[in-house]
């Protein structure tokens, strides 16, 4: 019969240990911001669905789709931050330009927007940025110096 029994050795002497160290610090070093992801997935959802909550699809038709698209980026970019984040958080900035066009965009792409629309895409711009600029401040930090 083999041995199961757990055996407790060093890995140190293990001939890939300081490969699997460098690898973990590697997946370790780009998740500084893990928990602004969350958000900003959260964020890119209701910006997608904000015209049916706040009902304005009859009164701003043009502000439907456009919420639609912004929102479904913003997810995207969401989904892109999880997954590759040491190449994705360069595109902090964006999401940070996104904010600011959803900020004026009731006004832009809208027609005689009401209180209630404008609220929606002003708060949901200002968390944009700020989430945008904690992440891009986050990936300047971790960034390699020369």
């Amino acid at each position: 019969m083999a041995n199961v029994s757990p055996t407790r050795g060093d890995i140190t002497s293990h001939p890939d240990a300081s490969e699997m160290r460098d690898r973990y610090a590697r997946m370790l070093g780009g998740r500084d911001v893990a928990l602004v992801d969350g958000p900003v997935f959260l964020l890119g959802l209701y910006c997608a669905v904000s015209p049916w909550i706040v009902h304005y699809t009859n009164s701003q038709p043009d502000l439907v789709p456009h919420n639609l698209v912004i929102g479904i980026a913003i997810g995207l970019l969401a989904l892109g931050f999880t997954r590759a984040p040491e190449r994705m958080y360069g595109l902090s900035w964006a999401f940070c330009a996104l904010g600011a066009w959803m900020i004026i965009s009731p006004w832009i792409v809208g027609d005689s927007p009401d209180a209630g629309v404008v609220w929606n895409n002003i708060i949901i711009g200002a968390l944009a940025v700020i989430l945008g600029l904690m992440c891009a401040g986050t990936a300047a930090r971790s960034a390699p110096r020369p």
